[in-house]
Order: structure tokens, then C-alpha cells, then sequence
């Protein structure tokens, strides 16, 4: 007996007398061998391995035309998985020659639809119409297209160097422009900035002129309650002097002693029948 051992990477076709018999999984498989004698018939068992790992496939640099008449040279690459080995095996000669032909075939219908300045600025257009072009188609023969991606673009020699110089000036241009908005966000982080710090000293001043005005109310406040307590004691000491004459008369005399010790001071006193402070009080 004949042993097969299928890895996981692979699948099995296994055909009897040429007629499809089973989907094989990754495993060990025993094969029949030839009977010896010639009158003895046993089926022939053969088993075709299919690769169902994700795999590349490069489609090389394709001339094709735009739409408005530019010739281009395209590379595509193609990522593709091996969903259904038996359709893969049987529904087509060769499926990754069928991906080749569909590919490139899908990428002449799209670049035919789109001009060359569509295809500079918008590459992902190719890919996706390509993508969406191919991926059901190879559904049918058991593939699943996964990417479909633009590799390269090669112009001709002349409008290389055309599309180098306008290259050159979208980047200065770019620079340009970003350094212009650059310039702008620090006119306007500047503006901000002065317009904060003006806020911010039009506040201090506020509030010191707040603080100078209530220190100044309360300044007049302690003022005034100073006048009201002196008018106060005055007003006791009056009412004190007209309950107590006798206080009275006591002051005037200190007052008397004290004029007493200066030397060129006079003293007028008039004895009307009431004592009172003199009226005219005079130094030489």
C-alpha cells in the first residue's frame, strides 16, 4: 500500500477511474496498489493536491490606453486564495492564468474610462474598479480575489518629465501652503495670546480699582465712625459739664495754673458774680 500525507497548506481532489470522489483534508491517506493479477480490477485512485494558502500573483507592466489617448504601462499585484479546490481544478484549465487574463483585461476597462489626470490623483479608483471587476468572476472558478492593488504607473519618456516638473510644483506649491497656514496660526496664536493678556490685565485692573474703592469706602467708613465717636464723648463731656459745674470750674483753674507759670502772660477776670474763663487772653 501507498501512503499520502497532505499538510495543512494543501487540499485533495481524489478522483476514481477519473471521476471526482472527495475534497481531501490535511491528513494521511492510503492508496491501492495495482493488482497483480491482470483479471482482478480495482478502481484507479488518483489525488491532486491544491495549494489553498493566500498567495501573489504579479501582473507585469501592461500598455494600455486612457481615455484620452495616453499610453500607459501598468503593473498590478494580486492577492488570491483557493476557496474551493474542485472548482479551481475543474472549472478552468489553469486559475491563476484565468486571474492573469481577468486582471488584465478588468485593468484595460477601467483605465479606458478614466483620463490621465483622474488617474494621478485618484490611483485607488484603479484598484477598487479592478477589484470589483474580478472578484466575482473568480468566485466561479473557485478563487477569492482579496487585494488588487496598482504596483506601478510608467509614463512615456516625455510626459515623465512633464509630469516630474508638475510634481516638483504641486510639492513647492504644498510648501507653500503649509508654510502660509503655518504663518497664519501664529498670527492668530499671537492675536489670542495678546487678546488673553489684555483680558487678563483689564481684570487686574478692575479688580484693583475694586479693591482700592472698597478700601477707600472702608477707610471713610472708619473715618466717619471716628467723628460720630468723638461727637459722642463731646456730647458726654458737655452733658457731664452742665450735670457737674464743679468739673467745669476744675479745668478752668488747671487752665488758670498753667498761665500762671508764664512769665509775660495776663489774666483779665471779671467778678460779675459768676466765675467764667477769662475772655481775653493775650502774651507779650
Amino acid at each position: 500500500m501507498q501512503e499520502l500525507i497532505i499538510k495543512n497548506t494543501h487540499r485533495g481532489i481524489r478522483y476514481k477511474d477519473g471521476k471526482f470522489d472527495a475534497v481531501l483534508e490535511a491528513g494521511r491517506y492510503t492508496l491501492p496498489r495495482k493488482p497483480l493479477l491482470p483479471f482482478i480490477r480495482r478502481p484507479e485512485v488518483e489525488i491532486v493536491l491544491v495549494d489553498v494558502r493566500e498567495r501573489d500573483l504579479t501582473i507585469k507592466g501592461q500598455e494600455i490606453l486612457t481615455a484620452d489617448k495616453v499610453a500607459l504601462r501598468v503593473s498590478i499585484v494580486v492577492q488570491f486564495r483557493v476557496i474551493d479546490p474542485r472548482a479551481a481544478l475543474e472549472a478552468v484549465d489553469s486559475y491563476e492564468s484565468r486571474i492573469y487574463t481577468d486582471v488584465q483585461l478588468a485593468a484595460r476597462r477601467s483605465l479606458a474610462s478614466m483620463e490621465l489626470e483622474e488617474i494621478l490623483t485618484n490611483r485607488n479608483r484603479l484598484s477598487e474598479d479592478i477589484l470589483s471587476d474580478v472578484k466575482e468572476i473568480a468566485t466561479g472558478y473557485g478563487v477569492a480575489i482579496l487585494r488588487a492593488d496598482v504596483k506601478d504607473l510608467i509614463f512615456p519618456g516625455n510626459l515623465q518629465d512633464i509630469m516630474n516638473r508638475v510634481l516638483a510644483a504641486e510639492r513647492m506649491s504644498q510648501a507653500q501652503l503649509v508654510e502660509a497656514r503655518t504663518k497664519a496660526e501664529t498670527r492668530r496664536i499671537e492675536a489670542e495670546a495678546q487678546a488673553t493678556i489684555k483680558r487678563a490685565e483689564a481684570t487686574a485692573e478692575a479688580e484693583a480699582q475694586r479693591l482700592a474703592a472698597e478700601t477707600e469706602a472702608e477707610v471713610q467708613r472708619i473715618k466717619t465712625e471716628a467723628d460720630i465717636q468723638a461727637l459722642r464723648e463731646r456730647e458726654q463731656t458737655a452733658r457731664a459739664y452742665s450735670e457737674h459745674p464743679a468739673l467745669l470750674r476744675l479745668i478752668e483753674l488747671e487752665a488758670l495754673g498753667e498761665l500762671s507759670r508764664i512769665a509775660n502772660a495776663r489774666i483779665y477776670i471779671n467778678f460779675d458774680g459768676h466765675a467764667r474763663l477769662p475772655e481775653d487772653l493775650t502774651e507779650e
